[in-house]
């Protein structure tokens, strides 16, 4: 070969391991140290740069220039690709997560209101195993669907002995599925099948503190039952006017049992969508746990508000009625504040809504206790024995003065239900839900 092709054959020049060698304006060949060089206006990717060129006298010269922004441009790239790779690696970690958070809280809603029933510490898994669930029109809702046979061992058979209440052909019977797990058990009348409906659809959808609490339903045959939460204490019916004649019911007890039934009415008609009117409410439908906290219960006759009603039976217990329903079949959240002052009136005077007068005759609460109410002289004579001298006797005033309102014959004239219980929070000690402050402590009969 020819020296004209290779002019840097004895030219001797150093070069580092990994270097970058550019050409200019030619194509040469070169052997440096061992290393050949081909130069066509192309590079090759190493640490330095090697510059191939001319001089001004015509005599070719190596430069070797150190680059080092290609390295940084390099270095971001890497940076910036495994930034967005820890992204998307958190991305899909976090999506993970929150998907198997959400199939967790799904499975254990379908759980909820039989673990409600017995209580955060305890379980059912020897009731549940025997249970189906049934996902009712609002999906987040689930009741349970007794089996008849279990319904009949949990309650003897349905024996005499385990009879809670009664009312015309509806028998409430105590119910026990194991040592940890009580309920209430009321057979349905036999023709009331619209009721039935209507109590499920309501009660599967509602969870308030200060209404009862639907745990399932049966159906057999011609038979219906509905499964409810077990109030120990019983209805406040039998509490006022059965073999203890309210002994238990202190002042400030009967004051939060009224706040309780308040509350679930104000929900029922300002929080509910659509409204609901209760329609039934009476002192047997008020239920009391352990602690005489009350819930509302019996739902069947219940209607949405504000609907017209043309075809709608006539319904309601005899002493809890509005007027304008009896004479006009008007039904509003009004009839439920009427029935509201009744069951107030219950609990201040320990009277029944309607006396037996004769083997004909029948005086209402309402129109026996109207004229006394007014009277402050006569008011303290009204009041249940029991608690005669055991309050301030403003706080009765200002409680006399709201079952009066609620009575009113003009439905106009009844307050609000929120009103109502705005009014008669400030009376119940804090102790005991309501904003009271007293300055001596309240002794543990009234707590109890």
């Amino acid at each position: 070969m020819s020296s004209s092709l290779f002019p840097l054959a004895h030219t001797r020049v150093k070069i580092r391991r990994n270097v970058c060698l550019f050409t200019s304006h030619r194509t040469d060949h070169a052997s440096l140290e061992g290393l050949t060089v081909i130069t066509n206006n192309t590079s090759m990717l190493f640490n330095d740069l090697l510059v191939l060129s001319y001089n001004d006298t015509g005599n070719q010269e190596v430069r070797v220039v150190h680059h080092q922004s290609l390295n940084k441009r390099i270095l971001v790239a890497l940076i910036a690709c495994a930034s967005l790779l820890v992204g998307i690696f958190l991305f899909l970690l976090y999506f993970f997560f929150r998907r198997h958070k959400n199939l967790k809280s799904s499975a254990s809603k379908s759980q909820g209101t039989i673990e409600a029933a017995k209580g955060e510490k305890e379980t059912l898994s020897s009731v549940s195993a025997k249970l189906n669930y049934s996902r009712m029109a609002d999906k987040k809702s689930s009741i349970a669907i007794f089996d008849f046979q279990l319904l009949e061992t949990a309650t003897n058979n349905f024996s005499t002995d385990n009879i809670m209440g009664e009312s015309g052909s509806r028998i409430v019977y105590r119910a026990c599925f194991d040592e940890h797990f009580q309920a209430a058990v009321k057979k349905a009348d036999s023709d009331a099948d619209r009721e039935f409906e209507n109590e499920v659809s309501l009660l599967s959808k509602i969870r308030h503190q200060n209404i009862i609490k639907l745990l399932g339903y049966c159906i057999h045959g011609e038979s219906r039952f509905l499964v409810y939460e077990f109030m120990e204490s019983g209805s406040l019916e039998t509490q006022l006017h059965g073999p203890t004649r309210g002994s238990s019911l202190t002042w400030y007890i009967r004051l939060r049992i009224a706040i309780d039934v308040a509350r679930a009415l104000e929900y029922l008609h300002e929080h509910s969508n659509p409204p609901v009117v209760h329609r039934d409410l009476k002192s047997s439908n008020v239920l009391l746990d352990s602690n005489f906290n009350a819930k509302l219960s019996d739902f069947g006759l219940a209607v949405a508000s504000g609907m017209q009603h043309k075809n709608m039976k006539m319904s309601g217990t005899l002493g809890y009625v509005a007027p304008e329903y009896i004479s006009h079949g008007k039904l509003t959240d009004k009839s439920d504040v009427y029935a509201f002052g009744v069951v107030l009136l219950e609990l201040l005077t320990g009277r029944k809504p309607m006396e037996n007068m004769s083997s004909d005759q029948y005086q209402s609460l309402v129109s026996w206790a109207m004229p006394q109410l007014t009277d402050r002289s006569k008011l303290p004579s009204l009041l249940d024995p029991v608690i005669q001298n055991t309050m301030d006797l403003k706080h009765l005033y200002q409680v006399a003065a709201v079952a009066v309102l609620c009575v009113q014959a003009e439905p106009s004239y009844r307050p609000l239900i929120t009103d109502v219980l705005h009014s008669l929070i400030p009376l119940v000690p804090l102790e005991l839900g309501g904003s009271l402050r007293v300055t001596e402590p309240i002794s543990s009969e009234n707590c109890n």
